[in-house]
């Protein structure tokens, strides 16, 4: 299984990445690829197989993977888990919002959505029916 993207598409598509940078996202890109498919299989599908009959959805799980790994590699290491924070000083403030707060690798509903493993469902659980 191939990853969907390689850290030349990052660079690409993003920004140049540092040396160090360079080498967390190498090791990030193996480990998205394989919750895309995890997520994939969590609802019935096989998304390599999926890329094989609509091979368009592989630009799509490259721009995924892509943003993932770039949320990862934005949020500061030194940061507590927050989804923001302030600092001031003197009569100056700066306040920050932080795209991935926690740190930890994962993909948010709108990529699901654009992946094509999540679409809103109607259901109802009917309580007379034993």
């Amino acid at each position: 299984m191939a990853d969907y993207a390689t850290v030349a598409d990052i660079q690409s598509m993003k920004r140049t990445l540092s040396a160090a940078e360079q080498e967390r996202a190498a090791s990030l890109i193996p480990v998205v690829c394989d919750i895309i498919r995890y997520e994939a299989e969590k609802v019935g599908k096989d998304f390599d197989t999926m890329i094989s009959e609509s091979p368009y959805l592989a630009s799509v799980a490259k721009a995924v993977t892509v943003d993932v790994v770039m949320r990862e590699l934005n949020t500061p290491g030194t940061q507590l888990p927050a989804t923001s924070y302030q600092e001031a000083a003197g009569g100056v403030s700066q306040s920050y919002s932080l795209p991935n707060a926690s740190g930890r690798v994962a993909l948010w509903p709108s990529d699901l959505k654009a992946l094509g493993l999540k679409r809103q469902q109607i259901g109802a659980l009917s309580l007379w029916e034993g």
